[in-house]
Order: C-alpha cells, then sequence, then structure tokens
C-alpha cells in the first residue's frame, strides 16, 4: 500500500433503499475479515444522496441486521436505542451530510478543467438516447456542452437555467488497473460516459460523493460488486485529476440462483433478516456466506469466524459466479445446531414450539426426539 494509508482501512456503503440484502452481507464480511486479517478498521457508511429511493427506517433495519450476525462496525454510523449515531473521526458518515464538501470538489474539478457543467435539456437526453437506440450506438451522453465558453456558463446559470456538472472523461487512450480478485483491467476511455457529478438538485452521484468520500476518510481497500468495475475508470480519473492516491479495488462476483441468473427477490429470499427468522443460525449463515466464492481449502467446509479472519485472502476470491445452494446453507444450519448443547438447542427451538405444549420438560424431550433431523427449526420442528 502506499504511505498514504497507514492501515488497513474498509467501508460498507449502502443506500438505505431498504434490507440488507445477502449479497450485501457478503461485501459486508469480506470487508470485515479483511480488516480483522490486518488489524485494521471496519468503517460504516451510508450513501443516502438520492433522496427519491431513501426508505424511511433503512438504516436502522440494517444495522439491526449486522449486529445480529455480529459485524458492526468500528467507526462510523451506528443506532444506539433507536436513535442513529453520526460520529467518529471522519465524520459525518451520512453523505447527505457531506454535501457542501462534494460541491466543493465538483467545483474544483471544474476549475482544473476535468469537470465541466451541462445544460441539456431532460427532453434533449431522451432524444438522444432514443436515437442511438435506433442506430445502435453506445448509449452515451454526447458531450454537447463541453465545449461552451465560460462566457455563456456565466449567463445561463445567471439566468437560473437548471444544469449538471459533468466530469471530462479522457477521449483517448486507456484505463489500466489492477483488481485485487480479476487481475489486470483495460478499458478504452472511448467507452467510459461523461458522468453527471453533481445533479439539478444539487446533491452529487454515487460516482464523485464514494469516491471522495473514500480519499477523505482514508479507506484503502473498496471490496464491492462486480457491477461498479464499469465504473472504476471514472473513480480512477476522479483520483488522477485530484492528485489522490487510490485505495485497491476488489470486485467480488455475483451470487447466482441455481439457474445462474441474478439473485433476486423473484426466486427467494435475499433479506438477511427473513433467513435469521426462519431459525438460520447467525454463524452458519456466516460460514456460509464466507463460501459463496471464496474457499481457503477443498477439504472442509466448516470454519469458525475466527478460522476465517486467519486464512482470508482477496487474491484467492473467485472470479465467476457463486451459486446460492439453499441445501449447503440448510446442512451447514444443522452442524451448528447439532454441536449445541441441549439448553441451546431447546433454546433456539423454542419460539417455533412454545404454544404447543406449556409443559417445558415435554418440548425438550421433543426437541431431543428430533434433533438428529433438524436443519432449520421454522421448517422442520414445526412439522
Amino acid at each position: 500500500m502506499s504511505d498514504f494509508f497507514s492501515a488497513v482501512r474498509v467501508r460498507y456503503a449502502p443506500s438505505p433503499t431498504g434490507y440488507l440484502h445477502i449479497g450485501g452481507l457478503r461485501t459486508v464480511l469480506y470487508n470485515w475479515l479483511l480488516a480483522r486479517r490486518h488489524g485494521g478498521t471496519f468503517v460504516l457508511r451510508f450513501e443516502d444522496t438520492d433522496r427519491a429511493r431513501y426508505v424511511e427506517g433503512s438504516i436502522e433495519k440494517m444495522y439491526a441486521a449486522l449486529e445480529q450476525v455480529g459485524l458492526t462496525p468500528d467507526e462510523g454510523i451506528r443506532v444506539v436505542d433507536g436513535q442513529i449515531i453520526d460520529e467518529g473521526p471522519y465524520a459525518p458518515y451520512l453523505q447527505s451530510a457531506r454535501r457542501e464538501r462534494h460541491v466543493a470538489y465538483a467545483q474544483e474539478l471544474i476549475a482544473k478543467k476535468f469537470a465541466y457543467v451541462c445544460f441539456c435539456s431532460k427532453e434533449r437526453l431522451a432524444e438522444l438516447a432514443e436515437q442511438q437506440k435506433t442506430l445502435k450506438q453506445p448509449m452515451m451522453y454526447d458531450r454537447h456542452c463541453r465545449s461552451l465558453e465560460q462566457a455563456e456558463v456565466d449567463r445561463r446559470m445567471a439566468a437560473g437555467e437548471p444544469y449538471v456538472i459533468r466530469l471530462a472523461a479522457p477521449l483517448e487512450g486507456t484505463c489500466v488497473f489492477e483488481d485485487e480478485v480479476r487481475g489486470r483491467i483495460e478499458v478504452p476511455w472511448a467507452q467510459i460516459d461523461d458522468q453527471v457529478l453533481i445533479k439539478t438538485d444539487g446533491f452529487p452521484t454515487y460516482h464523485l460523493a464514494a469516491t471522495c468520500d473514500d480519499h477523505d476518510m482514508k479507506i484503502s481497500h473498496v471490496i464491492r460488486g462486480e457491477e461498479w468495475v464499469s465504473s472504476t475508470p471514472k473513480h480512477l480519473f476522479i483520483y488522477q485529476a485530484m492528485g489522490w492516491t487510490p485505495p485497491l479495488f476488489a470486485h467480488l462476483p455475483l451470487l447466482l440462483n441455481p439457474d445462474r441468473s441474478k439473485l433476486s427477490k423473484r426466486q427467494g429470499d435475499v433479506a438477511v433478516e427473513e433467513y435469521l427468522g426462519k431459525g438460520y443460525l447467525p454463524e452458519a449463515l456466516m460460514n456460509f456466506i464466507a463460501l459463496m466464492g471464496w474457499n481457503p481449502t477443498s477439504d472442509r467446509e466448516v470454519y469458525t469466524m475466527q478460522e476465517l479472519v486467519q486464512v482470508f485472502d482477496l487474491k484467492k476470491v473467485n472470479k465467476a459466479g457463486a451459486i446460492f445452494n439453499l441445501e449447503k446453507l440448510r446442512w451447514l444450519n444443522a452442524q451448528y445446531l447439532r454441536s449445541m448443547s441441549v439448553e441451546s438447542f431447546f433454546a433456539v427451538c423454542l419460539p417455533w414450539i412454545q404454544t404447543l405444549s406449556d409443559d417445558q420438560a415435554f418440548l425438550q424431550r421433543g426437541c431431543l426426539i428430533v434433533r438428529d433431523r433438524v436443519e432449520v427449526p421454522t421448517i422442520s420442528v414445526t412439522r
């Protein structure tokens, strides 16, 4: 790592738009494991600048899910007694509270000729997109406003005309970077759009805000889903334009359904709380998620969290998508249930059977009879 990074600092920075997705849980876990492996810091930040998609209560729900599986942050957003606490050495960690800083960075990019003001209306952009679709051309902004004279920009801004700020991406050459999972990646700059950095509402897009916040918070590794690979050149260009040292990037493979489609709500549960609510143990779920795309050895499946910390290596994460095998999760859950003491096993099962009888001794005897056949309490015990 560069001297800019004195230690491993990683972050999970979700949008508060609902629940904690099972794919998001894997991202959290890999960040957490890397931080623990190297004595680093795991930061929780919320990227809430897309106000149209913000869901009230999401932060509290997602934090509660992280608490249940034992992945609470070392720094950043916390929820205490229902109250969101935003404090720490690099606060605020709610992205919307950093808006003035993001706008200042955008203005600096404009001053350096690495960004520009764009006045194109939604109607013009829609017409452009339709033309490109008809001609089967890449769906990209045509840089119509990139060459505007400063006098015209000043006049139109003074008149109150709506505008966005766009990145002035390079027009030729190739962006080359090393991905901790995928190795060397090369992307021609001709394929990179002039991304919007500041929207008409004055809020930053993810591309500007996440990059600036990662720099400000000295994030050393950005571990995220593979859908962000195509955006990484934009982020690296911002680092270069600002004269900053970029972090190391690692893009994780997709989680897939058995039919190799992207894991989605349409084909089953994807929220962490849904699995915990059915009786899957946090330890089993963590063990299962850790092996979704990575396995330190081929001769075992059951690991404690401490064992996972000791052997975790980003470079051993697979590039190919990982199949979400529910049967394997059930099997792992059964292994953890059978390793429990009698008292602990009964405590886990009790919420689903306590209405069957007031006789606790009777219920406990019943649990012991079916113990070797139980995989998930809410499915197995109540049958």
